[in-house]
């Protein structure tokens, strides 16, 4: 299994911490939020490589964290060739761009970059392999106002994803998706299948909104909590909270 570490936006909300440094490095006590994701990376001995997926701009801070970076796995840096906010590749295209560029033939696990969560990576993993299929991670909000800022599924009794909509401004759902997917080898040959009929390069959750369309997708409902650190004030609360 390889891992994909999607850092290649550019953090405008966040300015100036972002902008000069990628968000994924913004230091959470006393490590940045990448090292965090690559410590729960660590606790699945079948992932052999993790690929972090960044932007010119940010290309060489990533390959200098990647020389201290506390893993045992591969650790390969890819820049996307893009070096602005307008030039982007999007999340769907990073992950495609590196599909491609690192000739993946095995199953993914892709995370974005600026997820901090405290659920255990390796039980998701479990219950991938329990299930044989596709996964996302799910957790309810009663908020719908937050619930508007994620893919919002509905499940079945086995917990298969029958109906996904990426940020809806009517949520029929209390079940919002979180950016960490589990897909099987035989799913990341779909993404060029998506991008060749003109689909939404950017929110990943646009891949599970048409994948669940073409195969089951089940929901892994997360014992924990996951921040999705996008402006100053998710990153000051989680910076206050651990």
């Amino acid at each position: 299994m390889k891992a994909i570490i999607l850092a290649a936006g550019y953090a405008t909300r966040l300015y100036p911490l972002t902008k000069d440094m990628p968000k994924a490095l913004l230091p959470i006590g006393d490590k940045p939020i990448i090292q965090y994701i690559l410590d729960q990376i660590n606790t699945i001995d079948q992932i052999d490589e993790v690929i972090v997926v960044s932007n010119s701009k940010f290309y060489n801070h990533f390959l200098e964290f990647a020389k201290v970076a506390v893993t045992s796995k591969v650790l390969k840096v890819l820049d996307d060739g893009t070096d602005t906010e307008e030039s982007r590749l999007g999340a769907i295209g990073d992950i495609q761009f590196a599909i491609e560029r690192e000739k993946i033939d095995d199953d993914v696990i892709i995370i974005a970059g600026d997820n901090l969560f405290t659920y255990k990576l390796r039980e998701y993993y479990d219950y991938y392999m329990k299930k044989g299929s596709d996964c996302v991670v799910v957790k309810q909000i009663s908020d719908k106002n937050i619930l508007r800022q994620f893919a919002v599924a509905k499940l079945d009794e086995w917990d298969q994803i029958i109906e996904l909509v990426e940020k809806p401004e009517e949520p029929n759902s209390d079940i919002g998706v979180f950016a960490t997917y589990i897909y099987s080898r035989d799913t990341i040959g779909l993404f060029a299948k998506y991008l060749a009929e003109g689909n939404k390069k950017d929110a990943p959750g646009y891949f599970v909104q048409w994948l669940y369309k073409e195969k089951p997708v089940y929901a892994y409902r997360m014992n924990g909590v996951c921040y999705d650190i996008g402006t100053h004030e998710s990153y000051n609360e989680v910076k206050n909270g651990l």
